[in-house]
């Protein structure tokens, strides 16, 4: 599959997959004022990319971490989903979970992009707090809970 992006500024870097079996593209920081980034622990940051995707009907992007930055650097991705309705620039919300202040420097790979086929859905309420009253489509035995209802 092949997808479309555009470069919204001039200094953008075009995503790219480190090996062909890679399942992420990685992206790059790409500031409008091509200033890095200092993020003291704790902080947050949402960052540019600079780069727009054409995704089809039935397909988003997945912003996932980078391996690497999340073990060395203690930067992570927080939760993105990148719809196919979605068509401005992909921003990079990266939160520094560790204990030194880190900077991203314009040119940095600051996460990776995973494209996922989605499977539409239409959420019914249930009468039956069994929840599976009327389509049995489990076979699981948990008890009543969550965290740990399995008995492990």
């Amino acid at each position: 599959m092949m997808i479309e992006y555009y470069k919204i500024r001039q200094n953008v870097r075009s995503p790219q997959r480190a090996n062909p079996s890679d399942a992420g593209l990685d992206v790059f920081f790409c500031p409008e004022d091509n200033q890095g980034v200092a993020m003291t622990p704790g902080q947050s940051a949402v960052l540019g990319t600079g780069l727009r995707f054409g995704i089809p009907h039935g397909y988003m992007l997945e912003v996932k971490n980078r391996s690497s930055i999340a073990a060395r650097r203690s930067l992570l991705v927080g939760a993105h989903v990148i719809d196919s309705g979605y068509d401005g620039e992909v921003f990079v919300n990266l939160h520094n979970v560790g204990t030194d202040t880190q900077l991203v420097e314009p040119g940095q790979k600051i996460a990776q992009l995973v494209m996922i086929p989605i499977v539409a859905f239409r959420p019914v309420e249930s009468g039956d707090e069994s929840l599976y009253g009327w389509y049995p489509i489990t076979i699981s035995d948990r008890e009543d809970g969550a965290l740990g209802s399995t008995g492990e």
